[in-house]
């Protein structure tokens, strides 16, 4: 997945659960926007105080897409500096035509396309003396993951894990990801870690 963001304030705070009304909500605006791009070229702009306080709120989020099973796109935000609402119409548009792994969606494509949102909580510096340090303080299953090294960078959602169930395993894709090796390791590594709130149509 690709990602973009900057800071914010007023944002979505790490306690934050989304009911299902909610949910369905932003799955729809996710969806929408992704039509809106077919018909228009853009994404869908929502103004933010029609929803309740909650999706007013700046949020971060990733858009992932599947169709037959497949990975079709996801582009998302490692931090909020947007109201999630808009978070999540800008991530579904992109994710549907601008995700470099994939051509732009088609029209044909989007009654098959399954949508899903990860709902990112702000991330926080991991501290650690070593890689083994680090391995042994992850979370398998919870942990999302921002690794940096220099001009590198790259993140793993807390999906990832059910690829990549071992910690080693879940930090060597990562690196490779970022565009390191994958027994790359230095004092200029940084790591932060993030929780998400992942919700589908399949379960609205």
């Amino acid at each position: 997945a690709a990602a973009t963001g900057s800071s914010a304030t007023g944002r979505i705070s790490s306690a934050t659960m989304l009911d299902t009304l909610q949910r369905r909500t932003l799955l729809t605006l996710a969806r929408e926007s992704i039509r809106h791009g077919l018909d228009h070229g853009d994404p869908l702009q929502v103004d933010p105080g029609k929803f309740d306080k909650t999706l007013q709120q700046a949020g971060a989020c990733f858009v992932t897409l599947h169709r037959h099973g497949q990975l079709r796109g996801c582009i998302g935000s490692l931090e909020a500096r947007r109201p999630l609402v808009s978070d999540v119409c800008r991530n579904a548009y992109a994710s549907a035509f601008s995700d470099p792994r994939f051509p732009p969606l088609r029209n044909d494509e989007l009654a098959d396309l399954d949508i899903s949102l990860s709902v990112l909580t702000p991330a926080s510096e991991m501290q650690f003396d070593s890689e083994q340090d680090l391995l042994r303080q992850l979370q398998p299953g919870s942990d999302g993951l921002i690794l940096t090294a220099g001009s590198h960078r790259g993140t793993f959602l807390p999906s990832v894990w059910e690829q990549l169930p071992e910690p080693d395993g879940f930090l060597r894709q990562l690196k490779l990801k970022a565009g390191l090796a994958e027994d790359y390791w230095s004092d200029d590594v940084r790591v932060s870690r993030y929780r998400t709130e992942s919700f589908a149509e399949a379960d609205a």
